[in-house]
């Protein structure tokens, strides 16, 4: 089935900032009496929404959830509204495939810590779908928000001509859920950890998506 659709994750796999929000979840969650490793925020957190993230370490009924997210929100748009976050091999290859099919963004992260990444770093009008956190009641690894995605594409794609960027196993499992063909793209998890996937690729750029789409033909 032909590749009509490229979605990626954003944070970790377009943005290569997993490290950055691991920093800014620690302080926080540190301010509010909850101490957050290195270790813990990787093996349990990284790939879910920040709601969850936050519900899931502080609990789900902390009377700072809400703030927490907006400091999370906050912080990280000082950090990397710039765009500098989004390599250059992976601006072009985003580019690259804009050229060819539909793109979207599935993403846990909240749409106004996405556009402003997005348009600094030139790929606003490459970006034809954008579900953010806020766009699903449920995030990954549950798949509502790439069956939303598949809702907002043109012309009646299907899943299945759907192929996915993730790099975390939560991410894999919700692509996988909604019947699209997902790449893990390591960098933040190890390998086995990403074993679900359809295939392993250890970073994106344009020569990749080159030889996806010229296969697919």
């Amino acid at each position: 089935m032909p590749v009509r659709a490229v979605v990626f994750d954003f944070n970790g796999t377009i943005s290569d900032d997993e490290p950055i929000l691991c920093e800014i979840f620690r302080r926080l969650f540190a301010a509010h009496g909850k101490p957050l490793s290195v270790r813990e925020y990787f093996d349990q957190l990284a790939g879910r929404s920040d709601p969850e993230i936050v519900r899931t370490w502080l609990g789900p009924d902390h009377p700072a959830v809400d703030e927490v997210i907006e400091q999370r929100i906050a912080l990280y748009c000082e950090t990397v509204a710039d765009g500098s976050s989004i390599p250059t091999r992976v601006r072009s290859a985003v580019l690259y495939t804009a050229e060819r099919v539909q793109v979207g963004i599935v993403s846990g992260a909240a749409r106004e810590e996405i556009a402003p990444v997005i348009e600094a770093a030139g790929l606003g009008e490459a970006i034809d779908v954008v579900v953010a956190a806020e766009d699903v009641v449920r995030g990954k690894p549950n798949p509502e928000g790439y069956e939303r995605a598949l809702d907002l594409f043109d012309h009646d794609i299907r899943a299945g001509e759907v192929l996915v960027f993730e790099d975390t196993e939560a991410g894999v499992a919700a692509a996988k859920a909604a019947g699209m063909r997902c790449l893990g793209v390591l960098g933040t998890l190890p390998r086995e950890r990403l074993a679900a996937a359809d295939g392993i690729v250890p970073l994106i750029d344009r020569p990749l998506v080159e030889r996806l789409l010229a296969t697919e033909r």
